[in-house]
């Protein structure tokens, strides 16, 4: 028997509209790929991938699905973000203050609310004109639309444990689709902004972007995932990145969701020759929240810089998995996370690299930190590295350990309190990941949020 999870996403499918399933033509690859979750069901613990994140607890709730915006909740998030009323920092909420910010600055952004598009709190102007800048749904819902621009929803997920990214080939019908020429360089960045918030019961939602950069093109992509309010809906998202030749991409993304929000996200990024993928991650919020990160190098010459911080404090559940491919010559990766453990928090941390037969000269660096702040608190990780070429250099490490003693007597010898000398080095611990962050404006307002973040971090 299905697990109650599956049983009310299988009812909640046969309630979508029926035009939007049909939609491009997709129809029989929704219900195939609804067909094949339900099939295999779950990953359990004899799943490798998964055998550090328990989904018992998550098969046994139910989840809805947002048929529609809530225009209501649409408008008062409207309201508080055109606020002019003075709020010192610390008060304000994350999701407020970003928006209020990318407002200010005019930052082209598509917002969704609960998985649907909001196009009261976004701006989709100020791009090159040649760029396409869309909602999901909006090109779905275009008669017109050549089917073979949405053929990245056609896409298979064949692994029995690809059950997530099976249920959003099924389910998805919204999220961003950005498409730079061949050339193009955007000089303003674009934001992606997902908010959850409070509805009728527990909601699934479910969102597809995609992400081109074309040859010798460049972005600068900004993601946020928010609590707009308190609730407890499981989010599903899927990116695709295509990068081609000489492209480049800076990613930011922000995960800061409720504490009581599941999320399960996955990043598949395919890199042409001479690209140039700068990522930096920070996983401070939901109850679960597993994030797949998986980049191929398929071109001479590309090359990925991943870095991020995991905070796992409270019952917090954090897992992230990378999957990095070398599958051509002279490529280069280099990998920095840092893990924070707090509380009764669990960590998984997953960092795979693969260098294929042929692939010479590839260059490839790893290191996971990670702190125990708390004797209740755990921390897995994982290194692999898998060699099948020569002529390679490729390093990979992790550590698991508290702060430094003799630093902590150092700054209380000068007469910093515990608590602050605690709080002023882990937050250097974490710092570095932000250092490939160009955008000084930008590094000083994620580093102020990664600040307050650990300041509310306790044993």
């Amino acid at each position: 028997m299905s697990a109650p999870l599956l049983q009310s996403l299988e009812q909640g499918f046969a309630g979508l509209p029926p035009a939007a399933v049909q939609a491009a033509q997709l129809g029989e690859v929704r219900r195939a790929s609804l067909a094949a979750a339900l099939g295999d069901g779950l990953p359990g613990a004899r799943a490798e991938r998964w055998r550090h994140t328990s989904l018992r607890a998550l098969e046994r709730r139910t989840f809805s699905p947002l048929a529609a915006a809530d225009e209501s909740l649409v408008a008062g998030l409207a309201r508080q973000i055109a606020d002019t009323a003075p709020a010192g920092a610390d008060e304000m909420p994350a999701w407020l203050q970003t928006l209020r910010q990318l407002s200010a600055q005019r930052v082209p952004r598509l917002v969704f609310v609960n998985g649907t598009f909001a196009p009261a709190l976004s701006q989709l102007h100020g791009l090159p004109a040649e760029v396409r800048f869309e909602p999901l749904s909006q090109a779905l819902a275009d008669p017109a639309r050549d089917p073979r621009e949405l053929e990245f929803l056609a896409r298979r997920f064949n692994a029995a444990d690809e059950t997530f990214a099976r249920l959003n080939a099924a389910f998805a019908l919204d999220g961003l689709l950005l498409r730079v020429p061949a050339g193009v360089q955007c000089a303003q960045p674009v934001a992606l902004v997902m908010l959850g918030a409070a509805a009728e019961g527990d909601r699934a939602l479910h969102l597809r972007h995609l992400v081109e950069v074309g040859e010798g093109a460049s972005l600068d992509l900004r993601e946020y995932q928010f609590a707009a309010t308190a609730q407890a809906n499981l989010c599903n998202s899927l990116v695709h990145v295509h990068l081609r030749r000489g492209a480049r991409l800076e990613h930011l993304r922000v995960q800061a969701e409720d504490a009581d929000a599941v999320l399960l996200a996955r990043t598949d990024a395919v890199l042409a020759g001479e690209a140039d993928y700068g990522r930096t991650d920070l996983e401070l919020g939901a109850v679960l929240s597993r994030h797949e990160l998986n980049v191929s190098l398929q071109g001479s010459g590309a090359r990925l810089r991943s870095n991020g911080v995991l905070l796992a404090d409270g019952r917090r559940h954090l897992d992230t998995r990378l999957g990095v491919d070398h599958a051509a010559r002279d490529t280069a990766c280099e990998l920095t996370w840092r893990g924070l453990g707090a509380g009764r928090g669990r960590a998984v941390f997953h960092g795979g690299i693969l260098i294929r037969a042929g692939a010479d000269g590839t260059s490839a660096q790893l290191s996971n930190k990670n702190l125990l702040l708390s004797p209740h608190a755990e921390i897995d990780t994982q290194p692999v590295l898998e060699i099948h070429a020569d002529e390679v250099k490729a390093s990979h490490g992790a550590t698991v350990g508290q702060l430094d003693p003799a630093a902590l007597f150092y700054l209380r010898s000068r007469g910093v309190p515990e608590a602050q000398a605690r709080r002023q080095l882990t937050e250097a611990f974490c710092r570095i990941v932000l250092d490939d962050l160009a955008d000084t404006a930008l590094r000083e307002q994620i580093d102020a949020l990664l600040a307050q973040r650990l300041a509310g971090v306790g044993a």
